[in-house]
C-alpha cells in the first residue's frame, strides 16, 4: 500500500474532523460528528505518516487505563492522550478554529517527538517534523503523498542518516531530497564556475543513484545509522571568487553504520549548509561497494578539489601544477563499476601519484607541504574506506622514505604522516575476525611509542589525550592523570592543553567543592556555585549523541522523583552550532537549565573546564558543591541520589 493510500477517511467527534494524517482506522470510528471525545483506544490507533519515528506505545492491556482530555489552551482546541501516571502520549490540536485537526502529535516520554501538520488546512498532511528527542527534521511533502519532497531543516547527522535510509531502500526520491538544488546553491551565495560545477556534481549524482545503489553491497535492507564523523565545518568567506556570501560546509564527513551484524563507514564527502538544511552535493564513498565516485577529498577546503581550479592561488602558478591540477579533477569525475574494484583500487593509486608529481612540481615549501598533507589524507581515507587495498603498503613506504633526512620533509610533515598511519593502520585491522582486545593493545602500544619519538609534536597532545581517556575507561586514574598533566605542561598554549588541564581539574575534584561558569543557550550569565544548597546532575550532551538523547528520557524521571529534594540538573550543550542547541530545545520539554558556548567537544569553554572528550558525560554534586562522581552513568544515577539523600 502506498502512503498516498495510507490517509485515512477523516473521521468525525466532538463536531471535530480527525483524520489526515495517520493510518486508516476502522470503519467504527468513521462518521458523523458526535458530543463524545474519541475513545482511548481510538486515538492511540492512530500512527504517524512517516515510518521512522520513535514513539510511545501503549500495550493493548494498559490503553483503558489511558484517558483522554481536552486540550487547555486558549488558541487551539481538541484532546490529549494521558497515560495512567499522566505521561502525555498524544495530541490532536486544532489550530485555526475551522473544527478539524491539523496537528498530530506523538510524544516519547513525555516528550513530543513528532507532528503530522496540515499547513494548508485541506485535511491531508504536508508537512512532518522531528523534534525533542526524535531530531531536528522538518519535512515538506508538497503534492501530499506522504514523501518527503523537501527538506525545510535538517542537521548535517541527520542527512546522513537519512543517506544510509536512502541507500538501504534504494530510494532515489529519498536521496534526491538530500542533494542541493541549483536553486539552493544560488542562494546559499555560490556563483560563476564555482556555482556550474557543483550543480554539475549534485545532477551527476542524481543520475547515477539508482545505478549506485543497485549495485553496493554494503547496506543492507536493515541498515542502520550510528554516527555523524567529521572535523569542525570550514567557512568560505563572501569575498572569495564565486561567493557572494559566508558559506559553512563540511569536508570528508563520514557515517558511520551497521549492516546484517557487520560495522561499516561511508565517506559522505562535502556536506553544505543551506539555510537550516545540510545538503549533499554527491554520491558516497562506500568501503565495500567500489561503485562510488572516486573523491576521496572535499571541494572547498581541499587542494585538487573544485575550489583549487577556481582560485588565483600559487597552487596554479606553473603550467606544469595546472595540468596536475586538471588531471586530478579528471580522475576524481570517474567512476567505476563495484564488478571491477580492480579498477577503483588503480584509480585511487592514479590519483596519489598526480599528488606525489605536484609534491615534485611544488615552488615553496609551503605548497609542498600543503600536497603533503593532501595525499596523506588521499591515501588514509581511500584505505579506511577499502577503496584501495594498497593504500596502507603505500602509506607505510611514504612514513618509511619521509624518515630519510634527505626527503626534504620537516620533523612535523614526518610525525603527521606517522600519526595518520597508525590510525589507518588501526582501522584497516578492524576485520571481521579481528581481536579487539589485541588491537586495542596495539594502538596503544603505536601511539605511546609515537609520543616518546615526537614528543613535541601537535599530534602528540591528541595521542595523549587519547592514552589518558583509554585510562580513564580502564579505572586507571592515576595512569590517566600522567598524560593528562604532561599535555597540559607540554603543549600549554594549546586547547589540547587546556582540555587536559580540565581533566585533571575533574579527576581531582572529587570530594571537592566545583564551580563552572558560562552562559545558557539564550545568553544569560550562570555559575554552578548559584545552585548551593541543592543536588546537581551535571550532563553534557549534543544533538548528534543519541546515547545523550536517552540519557534525557532518565533524567526527566529524576527530575520528577527528587523535585521536592530540590534536585537540579544542568545541561551543557556542545554542538558546534548554537542554532542547533536552540532548535532542539524549542521543541523539547527539557525543563532545566542548557549551557551553551561556541566551539563544539575540542574548543567549547565548558567542555574544557572539566576536559570533557566523550558524550555523554555526566557528574553528580552535592548541596554543598562537592563533586560525588567525575563520570556517572546515567542508569547509576538514581541509586547514586538517593545514597547521597540519606
Amino acid at each position: 500500500m502506498s502512503k498516498h493510500n495510507r490517509f485515512p477517511a477523516s473521521w468525525s467527534v466532538r463536531g471535530f474532523v480527525l483524520g489526515g494524517g495517520s493510518l486508516f482506522l476502522s470503519t467504527l470510528l468513521a462518521g458523523p460528528a458526535t458530543a463524545a471525545a474519541p475513545s482511548a483506544a481510538a486515538a492511540l490507533g492512530l500512527k504517524p505518516v512517516q515510518d521512522d519515528v520513535e514513539y510511545e506505545q501503549v500495550e493493548s492491556g494498559d490503553v483503558e487505563k489511558c484517558e483522554v482530555q481536552d486540550i487547555e489552551r486558549d488558541d487551539w482546541s481538541g484532546w490529549e492522550v494521558l497515560a495512567e501516571d499522566g505521561t502525555l502520549l498524544r495530541r490532536f490540536a486544532d489550530t485555526n478554529g475551522d473544527k478539524k485537526v491539523d496537528l498530530w502529535c506523538y510524544f516519547q516520554y513525555g516528550v513530543e517527538v513528532y507532528r503530522d501538520v496540515d499547513a494548508n488546512f485541506n485535511g491531508k498532511a504536508d508537512q512532518y517534523r522531528w523534534m525533542g528527542t526524535g531530531g531536528t527534521r522538518w519535512g515538506i511533502d508538497e503534492n501530499e503523498d506522504g514523501q518527503i519532497d523537501r527538506w525545510k531543516m535538517i542537521s548535517a547527522e541527520e542527512t546522513t542518516r537519512e543517506l544510509v535510509h536512502a541507500l538501504s531502500t534504494a530510494d532515489g526520491n529519498r536521496f534526491v531530497s538530500l542533494l542541493a538544488s541549483p536553486k539552493e546553491l544560488q542562494s546559499a551565495g555560490l556563483d560563476g564556475e564555482r556555482l556550474e560545477g557543483l550543480i554539475k556534481k549534485a545532477s551527476r549524482a542524481a543520475s547515477n543513484f539508482k545505478k549506485f545503489a543497485a549495485n553496493q553491497r554494503a547496506i543492507g535492507r536493515n541498515a542502520e545509522w550510528i554516527q555523524f564523523a567529521a572535523a569542525t565545518p570550514g567557512i568560505v568567506p563572501a569575498d572569495e571568487a564565486g561567493v557572494k556570501k559566508d558559506v559553512m560546509a563540511y569536508e570528508n564527513a563520514v557515517a558511520m553504520y551497521e549492516s546484517d551484524g557487520k560495522s561499516g563507514q561511508m565517506l559522505v564527502g562535502t556536506v553544505i549548509r543551506i539555510d537550516d538544511a545540510w545538503k549533499l552535493i554527491d554520491l558516497p564513498v562506500l568501503a565495500d561497494s567500489g561503485e562510488p565516485i572516486a573523491q576521496s577529498n572535499g571541494v572547498f577546503f581541499t587542494p585538487g578539489g573544485l575550489s583549487s581550479s577556481l582560485s588565483t592561488g600559487s597552487s596554479a602558478g606553473n603550467s606544469q601544477t595546472q595540468e596536475l591540477v586538471s588531471a586530478l579533477e579528471s580522475v576524481d569525475s570517474k567512476m567505476v563499476s563495484e564488478s571491477d574494484p580492480k579498477a577503483l583500487a588503480q584509480l585511487n593509486e592514479q590519483r596519489a601519484d598526480i599528488v606525489e608529481d605536484l609534491i615534485s612540481a611544488a615552488e615553496t615549501d609551503a605548497e609542498r607541504e600543503t600536497w603533503t598533507r593532501q595525499l596523506v589524507d588521499t591515501v588514509s581515507v581511500a584505505t579506511q574506506s577499502g577503496t584501495y587495498p594498497g593504500g596502507l603498503k603505500r602509506l607505510k613506504a611514504l612514513a618509511a622514505s619521509f624518515r630519510d633526512s634527505k626527503s626534504g620533509q620537516t620533523d612535523a610533515m614526518r610525525a603527521y604522516t606517522e600519526y595518520q598511519l597508525i590510525g589507518t593502520e588501526y582501522i584497516a585491522r578492524q576485520t571481521e575476525d579481528a581481536d579487539f582486545a589485541e588491537n586495542q593493545v596495539w594502538w596503544l602500544e603505536q601511539l605511546t611509542e609515537f609520543a616518546d619519538r615526537y614528543p613535541r609534536a601537535p599530534e602528540t597532545a591528541a595521542a595523549k589525550l587519547q592514552l589518558a581517556l583509554s585510562k580513564e575507561f580502564e579505572d586507571k586514574e592515576t595512569e590517566a592523570l600522567k598524560f593528562y598533566r604532561e599535555v597540559a605542561t607540554d603543549f600549554r598554549g594549546t586547547e589540547a592543553a587546556e582540555r587536559a588541564a580540565g581533566a585533571v581539574r575533574r579527576l581531582e575534584s572529587e570530594g571537592k567543592e566545583v564551580d563552572l561558569e558560562g552562559r545558557t543557550v539564550q545568553g544569560k550569565a550562570f555559575r554552578l556555585s548559584a545552585l548551593r544548597g541543592r543536588p546537581v546532575v551535571l550532563h553534557y550532551w549534543a544533538t548528534w549523541c543519541e546515547p545523550c538523547k536517552n540519557d534525557m528520557k532518565l533524567l526527566r524521571g529524576l527530575q520528577a522523583r527528587y523535585q521536592r529534594a530540590g534536585l537540579q540538573i544542568v545541561g551543557v550543550n556542545i554542538d558546534n552550532q548554537r542554532n542547533e542547541a536552540e532548535g532542539f530545545l524549542k521543541t523539547n520539554a527539557l525543563p532545566w537549565i542548557h549551557l551553551y558556548e561556541d566551539g563544539g567537544l575540542e574548543g567549547s569553554p565548558l567542555a574544557k573546564q572539566f576536559g570533557v572528550q566523550t558524550l555523554p558525560t555526566t557528574m553528580l554534586i552535592d548541596s554543598k558543591g562537592r563533586l560525588v562522581d567525575h563520570n556517572i552513568g546515567a542508569a547509576e544515577l538514581d541509586d547514586a541520589i538517593e545514597k547521597l539523600l540519606k
